[in-house]
């Protein structure tokens, strides 16, 4: 365990949300582009300063499943369910794109998983549970895609240090004095 280092990678996975539709259900999640934007850049920032060495890893909002969040709404409200969505696929694409061209800008790695998940057929039911949140094997694919990536950055898991002991080195009785 090292106390006081800066971590050797950071993931940054916004978009998702801030992408939801201005007067619609989900609206005081919207994060307007521009500002989605300038709030990555901010971030992206930060950790700079704070290391230099530091691999940082933007990833992309999922897409949008539609008809699954309407499904989704339906079971959840019934008839009250709005018939006007409260996220769309273009409008994720477009942060989507955003995450892209920062990460280009400010010379960080990205996972376009917006793009990724599309390019598998079926990729609606296989990787979203209800047209937005991950499925196990949604979750699956970022695990890959962030591992290749931080491998492709000369990382490995295995060598990367830990922030916390491993639990072989707890204590049972004594637990706290592995955090000491």
């Amino acid at each position: 365990m090292q106390v006081g280092l800066p971590p050797v990678a950071t993931t940054i996975f916004f978009g998702a949300n801030d992408a939801a539709l201005p007067g619609r259900t989900s609206q005081r999640q919207h994060v307007p582009v521009e500002e989605y934007r300038q709030n990555l850049k901010t971030i992206v920032n930060h950790l700079k300063d704070c290391s230099k060495s530091m691999v940082i890893l933007l990833i992309t909002p999922p897409p949008i499943d539609e008809d699954g969040r309407e499904r989704y709404a339906r079971s959840q409200y019934g008839e009250d369910a709005r018939r006007l969505p409260e996220r769309t696929n273009e409008m994720a694409g477009v942060y989507a794109g955003q995450c892209i061209e920062l990460a280009k800008e400010m010379d960080v790695q990205c996972v376009d998983l917006w793009s990724k998940m599309q390019a598998t057929e079926g990729w609606q039911k296989l990787y979203l549970s209800d047209g937005l949140h991950l499925t196990p094997e949604g979750n699956a694919l970022v695990h890959k895609e962030v591992v290749q990536t931080l491998r492709g950055a000369g990382l490995k898991a295995e060598d990367m240090p830990h922030d916390f002991p491993h639990h072989s080195k707890i204590d049972g009785v004594h637990p706290e004095r592995a955090f000491q």
